[in-house]
């Protein structure tokens, strides 16, 4: 059980100040039900004014230095530390996650802040001669400087990690931040923002705006004050936001259903590790979960047995318990949602090995074999934990099942055949594809991100900063 509980109340935070107002998100408890929190939810009039306080905090925030940038980001990242234990506990409660992991979130997003060091130390420009006819004797330098304002829009499966991942680049590219986490999971956020705001970020510089998307989405996403919108969530919620947005530099990471394609020499032991890990890691709650899998119709049996092995691996109880590794889904909607998936794929013929079971927002790890290729599984994002296996008869076959789907984030090939391996890991329409491993983006050392309604651009700490910044030249 929980060493650190205590009720949340928390506020917006606008222009270095906390804010109050009538509004209230209510945010339950994951891991005791009831209630965790009510917080301050932003108004229309409040994210206005956090937009102002941004874009007029952006001048300050250009002429920071990066040694300046630099004492941010660190002292960020030891006030991360210094509270793990009550963020922890809080991503536990909020997002519905096992301890073990909450704790291992809060570390990445840390180290996250600390390789924003590394990238923004790298942020030089570059000196250019003139080079073609009627330029001779010209001499250039380039210089980066920063956008100016930064919308984030954060999920709630990695709370805390996700959102460090777009407000690390942004403060170490030097603008000014909005930040509007989901409104399921904002107490993480909150507790982030009094870490930020006991640094020198200049007042204005970092906003926290909570709220209901229906009630300040729109505001935010449509106001000429922002100048690039970071955001992660699902494909529908990203299409609206771009709609709304003018003429902005967009990073989204969006809807995920990413194939893991195993072919019959693949070591079968570390594939079916790799998919139940894939697979059933919070819950199945992940962009990057491997959400179907397409074997070759001759090993079917022997793999599924084999990931029906490894699914002993992921008890569910108490939260709290260090031993648990899955808890519920983020709410009864979500589950509704999974639920109905499983049942069109069972009453198109596909056979439950496994589960199959819910208890409210607890949906019973599941294994479904022989999933035909017509059920919405194989093309629909789920975000649960439910691992579908599907045939194919040949290669041809494996990719036009993989890449018939409008979702391209991530995807995974098992095969010892390097030739196959690299060739297959082309034919893969999506931004990644690891080869004989689960997906995993990891802190952002390797960019990522997704094609087709999976999203726009590419993320990761130093790939970010880059699409955080703009380049000015200056003839000399």
């Amino acid at each position: 059980m929980a060493t650190v509980s205590t009720a949340r109340n928390e506020q917006p935070y606008i222009d270095g100040q906390w804010e109050s107002g009538d509004g209230i998100i209510e945010v339950a408890d994951l891991a005791e039900d009831g209630l965790f929190g009510r917080i301050t939810a932003t108004s229309p009039l409040q994210a206005e004014a956090a937009l102002d306080a941004a874009e007029n905090a952006q001048a300050a925030m250009a002429a920071s230095t990066i040694p300046e940038r630099v004492a941010w980001l660190e002292a960020i990242a030891t006030g991360l530390r210094d509270r793990k234990d009550e963020l922890a506990d809080v991503i536990v409660r909020e997002a519905g996650k096992p301890i073990s992991s909450a704790r291992g979130e809060v570390e990445s997003a840390a180290e996250r802040f600390e390789r924003a060091i590394e990238e923004a130390r790298g942020l030089d420009g570059e000196f250019r001669p003139g080079t073609t006819a009627g330029h001779e004797g010209w001499e250039a330098i380039t210089k980066p400087e920063p956008r100016g304002t930064v919308l984030c829009i954060t999920p709630y499966n990695y709370p805390l990690s996700t959102t460090a991942l777009q407000v690390a680049p942004a403060l170490a590219a030097g603008n000014s931040v909005v930040l509007k986490p989901a409104s399921k999971t904002p107490v993480s956020a909150a507790i982030l923002t009094d870490v930020i705001a006991s640094t020198d970020v200049p007042a204005g510089g970092f906003n926290f705006v909570p709220g209901h998307a229906s009630t300040i989405g729109d505001v935010l996403a449509g106001s000429n004050a922002v100048d690039a919108i970071a955001m992660t969530g699902s494909s529908g919620a990203g299409e609206h936001v771009a709609r709304q947005s003018g003429i902005v530099n967009l990073h989204m990471e969006l809807g995920g259903n990413a194939p893991a394609v195993v072919f019959p020499d693949a070591d079968l032991d570390e594939t079916a590790a790799a998919c139940a890990k894939g697979g059933l890691k919070y819950a199945g709650q992940r962009c990057s979960a491997v959400s179907r899998v397409l074997v070759h119709e001759s090993i079917h049996d022997d793999l599924v047995e084999r990931i029906e092995s490894e699914m002993d691996a992921y008890p569910t109880g108490d939260l709290f318990d260090e031993e648990t590794a899955l808890g519920p889904l983020i709410s009864d909607d979500q589950a509704d949602w999974v639920e109905e998936l499983v049942t069109d794929a069972t009453d198109r013929g596909a056979e439950i090995v496994r589960g199959g079971g819910r208890d409210g927002q607890f949906v019973e790890p599941t294994l479904l074999g022989r999933v035909p290729e017509s059920a919405r599984l194989v093309t629909e994002e789920q975000f649960g934990p439910v691992i579908p296996v599907t045939t194919f008869a040949d290669e041809d076959h494996a990719i036009e099942i993989a890449n018939g789907t409008d979702l391209a984030l991530d995807g995974c090939v098992f095969t010892t055949e390097y030739d196959r391996a690299l060739r297959v890991a082309e034919r893969i329409d999506a931004g990644a594809v690891r080869i004989n491993g689960a997906p995993s983006h990891g802190l952002g050392d390797i960019p990522f991100g997704g094609n087709k309604k999976s999203g726009i651009g590419r993320e990761g700490i130093g790939t970010s900063i880059e699409g955080f910044i703009r380049y000015k030249s200056i003839v000399l």
